[in-house]
């Protein structure tokens, strides 16, 4: 007769305290949150649910991609290409390889423009995830478009658009040439800006899995700025306002190439570190 494989009984406290010590020795930082975000993925339910049931069994299908999941994230895959999800802004956002993960800090670029314009027409250049368009979209009366050279990128923000009820126009397009002169009343940018001798020093869960087109940009990381801020200031109309994040280090830089604007503005992240830069086309 036919033998049934037996299946293992896992608690849920048991399967993370194991997710735990394997991420721990694979060197993968906040393996504790890592664990839990990973377990609940596979359960499908809240961080506080494993809290409050840490004596229930995993069923043998949610033991299997829990294991999976540990098995990705020990490979280097981030926890939100594992998920497909990201927060920012207050909502959740899907993302995907095919563009790069919403970071924290670029919340203090969507606050920048918000605090400068309140209202019109703005572009969101190189959108990815389109978590900039789609939540300026929300937070204010933009009327928003928003471009990107992938067209995998573009679908991507197009469903996260569609899913949060967001009316953003996308187009495929390099930077803003296919827009007009003095179309927008602004553009905003957290554009590609890492040096490529930086690749190696990198950690490999960026340079392994989030697209190169969307972090380097040329020996200084400066390449994309000198290509917007001209672009940027044939498309604004007089006294508009062009918003962009830059990396560590580059604030001076970055200056330099706004040398022909007006009330240029440096705002800080949380941590000190200049992150954001705002400036206004001068009056023709």
């Amino acid at each position: 007769p036919t033998r049934r494989r037996q299946v293992r009984r896992v608690t849920l406290g048991t399967a993370r305290a194991q997710g735990i010590a394997l991420l721990e020795k694979g060197g993968v930082g906040v393996p504790a949150l890592t664990a839990e975000v990973l377990l609940c993925h596979a359960l499908h339910c809240g961080r506080s649910y494993l809290y409050a049931h840490p004596e229930q069994t995993l069923k043998e299908v949610e033991w299997i991609h829990y294991g999976r999941y540990l098995h990705e994230r020990l490979q280097g895959k981030p926890t939100q290409y594992i998920t497909k999800r990201q927060e920012f802004y207050g909502r959740e956002f899907r993302v995907s390889p095919d563009a790069l993960i919403p970071r924290p800090e670029t919340e203090h670029l969507v606050e920048s423009v918000l605090k400068e314009l309140s209202g019109g027409r703005l572009v969101d250049v190189g959108t990815g995830t389109g978590a900039i368009a789609v939540t300026l979209a929300l937070e204010a009366n933009y009327q928003v478009a928003a471009s990107d050279i992938s067209a995998a990128a573009l679908s991507l923000a197009s469903t996260n658009a569609a899913r949060l009820n967001a009316r953003v126009d996308f187009v495929r397009m390099d930077l803003l040439t296919g827009f007009a002169n003095s179309a927008f009343d602004a553009v905003v940018s957290n554009p590609p800006y890492i040096p490529a001798d930086d690749r190696a020093t990198m950690a490999r869960e960026v340079v392994d899995w989030e697209p190169p087109l969307a972090l380097f940009a040329g020996e200084t990381g400066l390449d994309i700025y000198r290509r917007l801020i001209p672009e940027a200031q044939r498309v604004l109309r007089p006294g508009g306002l062009l918003a962009m994040e830059f990396g560590f280090g580059q604030a001076e830089a970055v200056l330099a190439l706004l040398r022909d604007w007006d009330a240029v503005k440096i705002v800080e992240d949380l941590a000190g570190i200049p992150r954001v830069a705002t400036a206004r086309r001068r009056p023709l």
